[in-house]
């Protein structure tokens, strides 16, 4: 999967790369799914929620450019892969997902791969999570008509954002860089995600 489906299509970060060899990707996904976790495609998780390709969650990883001593944010935890990606990365994940029944699969998923370093709490994503701002990365992986203001507020200078933004059906790869005042934007391409819903979303 590393070596056919990401960093053959441009993925060089190799701490990336290891830590996407180091989650076994066949245990966030349902009963019945296992022969296709490592297809390079989104698969559903449940309550209208999927889990993204490969190639996608690595891509998005290397643009949020978590360090060692930081402390990322991810907004819709999903089955909890991208945040055990990350928390591999990373000095502490915390993550926010709206639907208790998904946040609670997440946790379990979570324990049984011993990412004690991810918090999973439940609420409106859209709002972030202010009781732990400021956060040196936040990734959000589904689709917002428009970038959440509370989640640049919650963005330490120097920090790096990332989201799939624009229309239901189809979205651009966005990724903002604080510094000091000024946010500057880059794109990474077209992508598609779930909506994100919430007050400051769909």
């Amino acid at each position: 999967m590393v070596e056919h489906q990401i960093a053959a299509r441009g993925v060089r970060d190799e701490r990336v790369l290891e830590a996407m060899r180091g989650v076994p990707r066949h245990l966030f996904v349902p009963p019945g799914y296992e022969r296709a976790a490592y297809d390079d495609m989104p698969l559903p998780i449940g309550a209208g929620q999927t889990i993204s390709q490969p190639y996608i969650v690595a891509l998005m990883t290397a643009m949020l450019e978590p360090g060692p001593e930081d402390r990322v944010l991810e907004i819709g935890a999903g089955s909890g892969y991208q945040a055990a990606v990350l928390s591999l990365l990373c000095e502490r994940v915390v993550t926010v997902e709206r639907l208790p029944e998904v946040a609670e699969a997440a946790r379990a998923n979570l324990a049984r791969v011993g990412a004690t370093n991810v918090e999973v709490h439940v609420g409106d994503g859209t709002q972030g999570w202010p009781a732990l701002a400021p956060y040196n990365a936040i990734l959000v992986t589904a689709a917002a008509p428009f970038v959440p203001e509370p989640l640049l507020e919650q963005l330490a200078d120097n920090g790096r954002f990332v989201a799939p933004v624009g229309g239901r059906d189809l979205q651009e790869l966005v990724r903002i860089r604080r510094q000091g005042a000024r946010l500057v934007h880059e794109s990474a391409g077209p992508v598609r995600f779930v909506p994100l819903i919430g007050e400051h979303g769909w």
